[in-house]
């Protein structure tokens, strides 16, 4: 020990000289021996002494001194002596009464300067209680009070100096919440009663973690529930958050985020800043919030708004929510920290809403001060010397800075007479005391009276129970627009709330969906088309219908013909349900337009192109087989064979689609497009939306249709090239056939992947596959039946060949067989002038007989002495009728034709 003083000594070269105990009386020099005491003569700086009375003597004076760096001990002005009966406390001149000292905490400075309006407040309610006869007669209260700068480091350094520093208080009082955090959790160990004015940290309403504290401000989270009200009311789902980083706005976000989640209200963003809201804010504007809640000091809340003047984040389409206990100019004091002009802030805080405990009595009424709410502004603008109260901080709750001090009044008067009864009086109290601080425990949790805040009251974490106030700032200064009771959960509305726009803005950007239609012009001009190629096909089949029995459409296989024709005309017919969307028919009635989609374009493609692909495989397959089997050629074809084929290809896709559509049935799906802002300054944005015919597993039975129909329509391309050289009289339009296959196979080939890529742009999907189809229809239908036509009219064989037809059953015709007609007609015209030329030499014989016989009468017997040119007639002309070519000779044609 005698080490441990060298060691004082040796670190404390200065000291004060030891002061010795008074008479009846002790000093209790801590970590000292007797002998020790005996022989030191100095005391290293900050050492502490404690004053010590024998039997029932009391210390009267500084009970603690405290070594300081001059040299000299605190309190020398006082004398500290033993005193035997009642104890007095140290008096102003000419006052009887003893002294109980409050230890007070205002911030002058800082995030929040509360102290400035407070700290007079506190003092004038000190000053009515010290007057009252009926409340401590016998005491006197005193104000010892620091400068904490709303700083918990700061107010550490002022929390010791209170403790530490005669005269012990008996009760504490800080303001702000992280001050008030710092204090509250260690006054336990003093077993000090703490009661605050200005501390709305929700952390602080935990009784295991500061059980002696209370608080004549509300808990923060008593905003929580007006605001939630009053999204309700302005039918919100979304806000946004951000905070400075501190545990009272933390614990106060926390609350508020399972408040909203339970009225199922989402928080969309959750910003947070130290020191600089730059970025913070930047995220808001970048995430579209619109219903923003803030909640800092009113420093930092400058400095926000700064930040969201440069980002736009204000005007008719946001609403910002503030705590209401800023200075009511917060935004017009100038701010070294901000370069933003007055103006600047002005306007990008017009309009926002701020929720505010209600701290100042609105009905007029006297309570245990004697004063209404109104005489106490009176004086306390007095007090204040004139200072604007919109440039004084914590104006607004020195209302709540009034009433503790009644509160701690009121209750320590509760508690003279228990303590009386117990042989305890409040002199008494010492940081040991737990008896004392229990009685005044009581007290306070069962306080109830009318101060100039409204009705006091404290439930059971110590907090504040109180109405809320809505104020809105309408033309650069607040409007109370309504009043909230959390208890009864009533809200008062005035119906005085102003907005930039024509109302409350939306929580977020009104997304307004709009599905995307078919243009109409588009529409009925491809459907004019598509039905005028209808009518071009029926022409077509009724042209081959009723001309079947003329040879030369019998040669062409007409039946398969009819085939092609009608299934072009499913094909346009599958131009109309294409062209049907949303605008034409309910989405219930949608899936069936779909399955005619489908089921038309299918069939009727396997119709057309099936019979095509037929006639061209039968030709193929007849005319490129080996020399050896060219006799089969001349075989009668059997029609049966091509209609098999075309029904095989029909009843695969038949098949195909049934599966598809019982497995997997097309269905409404919707495809959502980027949001388009519209024109006009209007809070909206375009959503489009299309509708498409689909399943679950398209793609796949996309692939395996493509995939079937791909192949032969390459096998078609490949079949025409192949027998684009050969010649048959049994199907005498295959060179047509082919060239509508090359048509048909490149359209397809291209319109297909085409309208895959296109589907989301309904127009030109729509455009590109309907005059695909019409153009392939087109090509075909004019390719196979103008022809026939053209040939039939020009050459007039309606009935010629009609008829022929009829007379020999013949069903072929070729260009052969057009040499051997023409032949036959020449041989007709032949026989005709020889049987002319016959009845001419048969008339000039009997006429030359008759000559002769008048120029030369013989007897019928002399008829050797004829001329020889007329005995020798007979054989020129031959009775039976015939004259051959190769008997004429030149003499006798020449007599023939004379």
């Amino acid at each position: 020990t005698h080490d441990y003083l060298l060691i004082i000594y040796t670190s404390f070269p200065s000291g004060c000289a030891i002061i010795r105990p008074p008479r009846d009386g002790g000093i209790r020099y801590r970590g000292l021996t007797q002998e020790q005491i005996r022989s030191v003569q100095v005391l290293p700086v900050d050492y502490e002494i404690e004053y010590i009375c024998r039997g029932n003597r009391v210390i009267v004076g500084p009970k603690v001194r405290k070594c300081l760096p001059d040299g000299t001990w605190t309190d020398l002005n006082q004398r500290s002596k033993c005193c035997n009966g009642q104890p007095f406390m140290l008096r102003h001149p000419g006052s009887s009464k003893k002294k109980l000292y409050i230890g007070a905490l205002f911030p002058m400075s800082g995030g929040w300067p509360g102290g400035q309006a407070c700290l007079p407040a506190a003092q004038m309610a000190l000053d009515l209680v010290n007057k009252r006869t009926d409340i401590l007669p016998d005491y006197e209260l005193e104000l010892i009070y620091y400068d904490s700068m709303c700083d918990p480091g700061e107010a550490t350094k002022l929390l010791y100096d209170l403790l530490y520093t005669e005269p012990i208080k008996i009760v504490l009082m800080p303001g702000c919440s992280s001050v008030s955090t710092l204090v509250a959790e260690a006054a336990r160990m003093w077993n000090l009663i703490v009661l605050s004015y200005g501390s709305s940290s929700p952390a602080l309403s935990n009784r295991q973690r500061f059980p002696t504290f209370f608080r004549t401000h509300p808990s923060a989270t008593l905003h929580n529930p007006t605001r939630v009200q009053l999204f309700q009311k302005w039918k919100w789902t979304k806000i946004a958050t951000i905070q400075q980083t501190t545990e009272v706005f933390t614990s106060t976000l926390d609350d508020l985020e399972q408040r909203v989640k339970e009225a199922g209200i989402e928080i969309s963003v959750r910003q947070s800043f130290l020191t600089d809201p730059a970025v913070a804010v930047k995220n808001l504007k970048r995430q579209d919030a619109r219903i923003i809640v803030g909640l800092f000091y009113e420093t930092e809340a400058r400095k926000v708004f700064c930040e969201v003047y440069k980002e736009k984040l204000y005007g008719k389409k946001y609403v910002w929510f503030l705590i209401g206990w800023y200075a009511d100019n917060w935004f017009k004091i100038k701010d070294p920290s901000i370069n933003c002009t007055v103006e600047q802030m002005t306007e990008a805080v017009e309009g926002h809403v701020t929720t505010e405990i209600v701290m100042l009595n609105p009905e007029t009424v006297r309570g245990a001060s004697n004063l209404t709410s109104q005489e106490f502004l009176a004086q306390l603008m007095s007090k204040l010397g004139g200072k604007n109260p919109e440039e004084t901080g914590g104006f607004q709750e020195a209302p709540l800075a009034y009433d503790a001090v009644w509160a701690l009044a009121l209750a320590l008067n509760k508690t003279v007479g228990p303590l009386k009864a117990k042989g305890r009086r409040l002199e008494d109290f010492n940081y040991n005391n737990k008896d004392i601080t229990a009685e005044i425990y009581r007290a306070l949790n069962t306080s109830s009276f009318e101060g100039v805040s409204g009705h006091v009251v404290f439930d059971a974490q110590g907090s504040r129970m109180a109405w809320t106030l809505i104020e809105q700032l309408q033309g650069g200064s607040y409007k109370k627009i309504g009043y909230y009771d959390m208890t009864k959960g009533n809200l008062s509305w005035y119906g005085n709330d102003r907005w930039i726009g024509s109302g409350p803005p939306a929580d977020q950007t009104v997304v307004i969906q709009k599905f995307r239609y078919l243009s109409q012009k588009l529409f009925v001009s491809v459907s004019v088309f598509a039905g005028l190629g209808i009518l071009m096909g029926i022409v077509c089949l009724t042209f081959n219908i009723y001309n079947s029995n003329v040879r030369y459409i019998q040669n062409s296989q007409p039946y398969l013909n009819n085939m092609t024709a009608v299934g072009c005309m499913m094909a346009l017919a599958a131009v109309f349900p294409l062209g049907i969307d949303g605008l034409h028919v309910r989405n219930s009635q949608f899936p069936v337009v779909c399955q005619f989609r489908l089921w038309l374009l299918g069939l009727g493609f396997s119709l057309a192109y099936g019979s095509m692909f037929t006639k061209i495989w039968w030709v193929h397959t007849v005319f490129t087989k080996k020399d050896e089997k060219k006799d089969k050629r001349k075989q009668h074809l059997e029609p049966w064979k091509l209609y098999a084929t075309v029904g095989v290809l029909l009843v695969i896709d038949i098949l195909s689609l049934m599966i598809w559509q019982i497995v997997d049935p097309l269905h409404i799906t919707v495809e959502k497009f980027t949001k388009e802002a519209p024109k006009g300054d209007v809070d909206q944005l375009i959503e489009p939306l299309l509708q498409h015919c689909s399943s679950e597993k398209m793609n796949t039975w996309l692939g395996v249709v493509y995939g079937y129909k791909g192949l032969l329509l390459l096998l078609g391309i490949f079949l025409a090239y192949e027998t684009k050289s050969v010649s048959t009289e049994k199907i005498n339009d295959h060179r047509a056939v082919g060239m509508a296959i090359y048509n048909v196979s490149v359209l397809c080939m291209i319109t297909a992947p085409v309208t895959m890529i296109l589907s989301s742009k309904q127009d030109a999907s729509f455009a590109f596959a309907s005059l695909a189809i019409i153009f392939s229809v087109y090509i075909t239908l004019v390719v196979l039946f103008v022809p026939k036509m053209r040939r039939l009219i020009t050459r007039g064989e309606w009935q010629s060949d009609q008829q022929e037809t009829m007379k020999t059953g013949s069903s072929t015709n070729n260009n052969d067989e057009e040499k051997s007609r023409q032949l036959e007609r020449e041989n007709k015209e032949l026989q005709k002038i020889i049987q002319e030329k016959e009845e001419r030499v048969s008339e000039l014989r009997n006429q030359l007989s008759e000559r002769q016989a008048l120029r030369y009468p013989l007897p019928a017997s002399d008829n050797h002495s004829l001329p020889p040119t007329f005995s020798n007639s007979s054989t020129l002309y031959q009775p039976d009728g015939k004259i051959n070519r190769n008997n004429c000779h030149p003499g006798r044609l020449q007599l023939l034709y004379k």
